[in-house]
């Protein structure tokens, strides 16, 4: 068993059938320790809010997802204690607070965060924190390198 930090990106494609979304789930079939910062839940609320509001789903809809995302087993992970760090990576790679607590959280448990967020991704792996970070279809990589099934 492997342990991940997954972003809001990765929840989404839990759900929805959109590009990635057989990867990210491979991080759920597996048997995967997942862990998120506390902030991950308003974050996937406010990405199932933009969709309501844009008429790409219904309000049931997404309040039938944050249901199912209640049940799956999350390691939750308190933002205080990573806020200091996160602050010091999002000056160091010009990405929001937001997106660097899930790093700050990966390099405090000396593990990966999976994202799908390419934006994100794309700001980190030229920096000293790529060994940090995991783009969501190389998932299936690091399974195989690991002997995980």
């Amino acid at each position: 068993m492997r342990t991940f930090v997954v972003d809001a990106s990765i929840a989404v494609k839990w759900f929805l059938e959109e590009v990635h979304a057989e990867s990210a789930r491979r991080l759920l079939d597996d048997g995967h320790a997942l862990l998120v910062p506390d902030l991950f839940f308003p974050e996937v609320g406010n990405i199932l809010w933009k969709r309501v509001r844009f008429g790409e789903m219904s309000e049931e809809e997404a309040a039938a997802m944050l249901q199912a995302l209640r049940k799956i087993p999350l390691q939750i992970h308190p933002s205080l204690p990573l806020i200091l760090p996160a602050l010091e990576i999002a000056c160091q790679i010009q990405r929001t607070v937001y997106d660097s607590l899930y790093i700050a959280l990966a390099v405090h448990e000396r593990t990966v965060m999976v994202t799908a967020d390419e934006k994100f991704y794309n700001a980190i792996k030229g920096s000293p924190l790529s060994p940090h970070v995991l783009w969501v279809e190389d998932i299936a990589q690091v399974e195989e390198s690991s002997g995980s099934p």
